[in-house]
C-alpha cells in the first residue's frame, strides 16, 4: 500500500493531481476503483481495462513503479495509470486526432512517435464497449502477423 503522504501533492501525468484525491484515500492495486469513484463516477474503471486487454491473445502486462505497461510479444501497446484513472493507448495519429477533437475532455494526446498517435483516455469518460475498441486497436497495431491472423477481428468483451 503506498502511504497517503506519497501521493497528496504530487503532480500526476493527467489533469487532476494527487491532492485532489480525498485525504483519507491510501491507493492499492488491490482497490484502484475506489479511487477511481472517489474522483468522479465512472462507467469505466482500471479493472475493465485490465480485463480487456487481458483477453487479447499474447497481451501482458508489466507492473512497474508508477504504472504498468501493456506488450504484445514484448512491444508497448498501452500504459495504465491507476492513481489518476487513466489509459494511454498506440492509435493512429488520425485517430488521435478525432478523438482529441470529438472529446477534449476525456481524451488527450500523450505524444506521437514512429508515425503513431497516443492517446490518453480518463476512464471516467469511457464506456466499456468503447474502451474495448480503443484496446483492441492499440493490441492491433503492435501484434504480430500471426496474432493478427488467429484472433481476426474479434473485440474483447
Amino acid at each position: 500500500m503506498v502511504p497517503e503522504a506519497q501521493l497528496s501533492g504530487k503532480a500526476c501525468p493527467a489533469r487532476w493531481t494527487c491532492s485532489s484525491l480525498p485525504s483519507s484515500t491510501a491507493w492499492s492495486r488491490d482497490r484502484p476503483s475506489e479511487v477511481c469513484a472517489s474522483i468522479g463516477g465512472m462507467p469505466c474503471d482500471i479493472a475493465d481495462a485490465r480485463e480487456l486487454a487481458g483477453q487479447l491473445d499474447g497481451a501482458a502486462m508489466v507492473e512497474l513503479l508508477h504504472y504498468t505497461k501493456l506488450e504484445v510479444a514484448g512491444r508497448t501497446f498501452g500504459y495504465l495509470w491507476e492513481p489518476t484513472c487513466t489509459i494511454g493507448l498506440r492509435q493512429t495519429i488520425a485517430e488521435q486526432q478525432a478523438l482529441v477533437a470529438e472529446r477534449p475532455e476525456v481524451f488527450e494526446v500523450q505524444f506521437t512517435a514512429y508515425g503513431y498517435g497516443w492517446v490518453v483516455a480518463h476512464l471516467e469518460g469511457v464506456e466499456r464497449d468503447e474502451l474495448a475498441e480503443l484496446v483492441f486497436e492499440a493490441w492491433r497495431l503492435t501484434a504480430s502477423a500471426e496474432l493478427l491472423e488467429s484472433r481476426g477481428e474479434r473485440l474483447p468483451v
